[in-house]
C-alpha cells in the first residue's frame, strides 16, 4: 500500500498544528509496514532531508503567498502522487481538499482529514473564506473516507452535508519529556513556576493580544508571561502583537520545539489558550500531558476536551480571563493529572491504518 500525504507545509520542525499532527502520525504508520511519502512546500523547508523516521519526503516549489500556496501546492502534489503510483492520497485541511475531485478523476482513492472550519479564522477575507468553504464541500462530497478530529467537526459535517460515515479520530500528544534542568529558563530570565505560558501561531484568532492585555492588567511583579510562537507571514497583526508584547514586558521565544519547549512546559505555572477558533488544539493537549493547570476559552473545541468548569472563561472576555489568571497566581502551584488515553498517537495510528485497509 502506497500513501501520499499532502495538505501540510511539511515535516519535521515546521510551525503549525497540521504539521505537528503529520510529524507524529506518519512515522508511526510507516512502522506498521506501510509506504508513506509526504509532499512538502519547499519554501518552508530548511533541510536537505529525503526521509524522516521512515517517511519519504518529496519537496515541490510553491509560491509563498498566504491565499494561494495551499491550493497550488496541493494541485501539484496530486499530479506528483499520480506519477508516484499512489494507492491513496491523504489530504489534510479544507483548503487543500479543493482538489479532491482531481485526485478521484486520476483514479486515486482519497482520505480527507478535516482539521477544522478554517473559514472561521479572522485572518481570511471574503474570497479566501469562500474558497475554503468550497474546499470543505469538495473534500466531504468526493473523498472516499473522511476523518474528523473532533465531535464538533463531525456534527458540522452531518448538519451541512448529511455525511454520517466520518471517522472520529482525535489529535494526539506524545508522552511528556519533562526536563529537570532550567538552563533555558535562566536564559529567558524566568524561574520555575514563575511564568504563565502560551504558545501558537501569531494570528488574530489565537487572541494572544487579549492575553497580553489581561496579564498586564494584573500588574504582576512576581510573574512573567512567556509566549512561544511566531507567524508564517509577517503582517500588521503580528507586528502589532510583537509591539504590544514588548511594551508589556512579555517574553517572546520565537518558534521552538524539542528540549526548549519541553523545559518551558515542565516548569510553567499554568498554560493559557484564549483562541476564538480551534479544531482540536494540540498545544492544549501538550500542556495537559505535562500536568499543567490550564485556562482556556469556552469555544466548542476546547469544551470537547472536557476540562473542569473553572478552567474555562468566556471567549473574548478579557476581564474574566484576568480574573482566572489572578485566581491561579494567588494559589499554591498544584499539578493536575488528566486522562489522556484518547490522545495516544500509537492508538491513533492504528485507527488511521484501519481506515486505509478498509478501502480495499
Amino acid at each position: 500500500m502506497k500513501i501520499i500525504v499532502t495538505g501540510t507545509r511539511g515535516i519535521p520542525d515546521i510551525l503549525g498544528g497540521v504539521e505537528t499532527h503529520c510529524e507524529e502520525l506518519f512515522p508511526r504508520i510507516v512502522r506498521k509496514g506501510i509506504d508513506v511519502s509526504l509532499i512538502r512546500r519547499r519554501s518552508y523547508v530548511h533541510d536537505s532531508l529525503t526521509e524522516y523516521r521512515g517517511v519519504k519526503l518529496v519537496d515541490l516549489a510553491t509560491p509563498k503567498r498566504k491565499s494561494l500556496e495551499a491550493i497550488i501546492h496541493t494541485f501539484k502534489a496530486i499530479l506528483k502522487a499520480k506519477s508516484l503510483h499512489a494507492d491513496i492520497v491523504h489530504i489534510h485541511a479544507i483548503g487543500p481538499a479543493l482538489v479532491t475531485p482531481l485526485a478521484r478523476l486520476l483514479g486515486m482513492k482519497v482520505v480527507f482529514t478535516h482539521h477544522g472550519p478554517d473559514y472561521d479564522r479572522d485572518k481570511w477575507g471574503w474570497a479566501a473564506k469562500t474558497m475554503l468553504k468550497h474546499g470543505e464541500r469538495m473534500g466531504v462530497m468526493f473523498a472516499n473516507e473522511v476523518i474528523v478530529i473532533s465531535e464538533v467537526i463531525n456534527d458540522l459535517l452531518v448538519r451541512k452535508y448529511g455525511r454520517r460515515d466520518c471517522h472520529l479520530i482525535y489529535n494526539g500528544v506524545p508522552a511528556p519529556d519533562k526536563v529537570a534542568d532550567t538552563d533555558y529558563l535562566k536564559s529567558l530570565g524566568v524561574e520555575s513556576h514563575s511564568y504563565v505560558f502560551a504558545m501558537g501561531r501569531f494570528v488574530p484568532e489565537k487572541n494572544f493580544h487579549q492575553l497580553i492585555r489581561a496579564f498586564a492588567a494584573l500588574k504582576q511583579q512576581n510573574y512573567k508571561l512567556v509566549l512561544a510562537g511566531d507567524t508564517d507571514f509577517e503582517d500588521d497583526y503580528s507586528k502589532k502583537l510583537k509591539s504590544l508584547a514588548k511594551e508589556n514586558g512579555v517574553i517572546l521565544t520565537g518558534f521552538i520545539k524539542g528540549t526548549k519547549l519541553h523545559e518551558l512546559l515542565t516548569h510553567a505555572r499554568c498554560f493559557v489558550l484564549p483562541s476564538s477558533h480551534e479544531g482540536l488544539p494540540i498545544a492544549l493537549l501538550e500542556a495537559m500531558s505535562y500536568d499543567l493547570p490550564v485556562i482556556v476559552s469556552n469555544i466548542p473545541a476546547n469544551l470537547e476536551v472536557g476540562l473542569a468548569f473553572d478552567c474555562y472563561f468566556q471567549t473574548g472576555n478579557e476581564k474574566q480571563l484576568q480574573e482566572k489568571l489572578q485566581k491561579n497566581l494567588v494559589q499554591d502551584f498544584c499539578p493536575v493529572h488528566y486522562l489522556m488515553d484518547e490522545y495516544n498517537w500509537d492508538r491513533i495510528a492504528e485507527q488511521v491504518v484501519s481506515v486505509y485497509e478498509n478501502m480495499f
